[in-house]
């Protein structure tokens, strides 16, 4: 689990999560704690050990830590509905996994928590972590991703659907199309070609830390199986 604390403490650290800084007078710092879990990944013998460091959202004040915090799911309809799509016209059906999903976004509030447990910084002992960007358990913190990553899939010409505003579409001249269906940290990328995917894929690769799945096995605890020639 060391290694695993290291590498989450090495990501806040090349995220630029937080600065070290004296805690300000009339100031709070919250208090955090590791969670720890083991993921088996698919194709793969090997558990790959996953640690995040959490904040105590629960003792966050609304309007001192946090603001607005709800922020859209896709629905188990939507998920169906493209699916079912993909195998009635015979689509790629592709995906993505984006690694600390929530250390991506600016914060609007001011937070500030104690230094990670076993990671404080030797002579710092007495400073705190001012938050830069959203940490796992900040109440704001799913809202804060949604918001960034619908501003990106604007700005590459893609639309949000009126029925479930986590599925993202895209029509080109030919009357070919691609779809994005995001769940927090999960991706299915559907679509026919196969050029524009990889594009898509490129593009989400240069602004965020992502993880390519490729052929789509499983989502949501759904384990995706096609046989395409039937």
């Amino acid at each position: 689990w060391l290694d695993a604390m290291q590498d989450e403490t090495k990501s806040l650290h090349d995220n630029h999560t937080y600065d070290l800084v004296k805690l300000p007078k009339g100031k709070r710092a919250l208090e955090n704690r590791w969670i720890f879990r083991v993921k088996q990944e698919i194709n793969s013998t090997s558990p790959r050990y996953k640690a995040r460091l959490v904040v105590k959202g629960f003792r966050k004040t609304k309007g001192v830590d946090f603001n607005e915090i709800l922020s859209p799911m896709v629905k188990m309809s939507s998920i169906r509905e493209v699916l079912s799509l993909a195998a009635t016209l015979d689509l790629e059906v592709e995906q993505m996994d984006v690694k600390t999903v929530f250390l991506h976004d600016y914060l609007e509030e001011e937070i500030y928590i104690k230094q990670p447990n076993g990671f404080q910084v030797k002579g710092k002992e007495d400073c705190v972590c001012r938050l830069r960007k959203s940490l796992y358990g900040l109440k704001q913190t799913r809202r804060q991703w949604y918001k960034k990553f619908e501003s990106f899939m604007c700005e590459q010409g893609y639309k949000n659907t009126t029925s479930d505003h986590c599925v993202f579409v895209k029509k080109f001249s030919d009357d070919d199309f691609i779809i994005l269906l995001l769940y927090v940290d999960d991706m299915l990328i559907i679509g026919k070609d196969v050029s524009r995917i990889d594009r898509l894929k490129k593009q989400l690769g240069e602004s965020f830390a992502m993880k390519d799945m490729e052929i789509a096995k499983h989502i949501l605890s759904i384990r995706i199986m096609r046989d395409r020639e039937k």
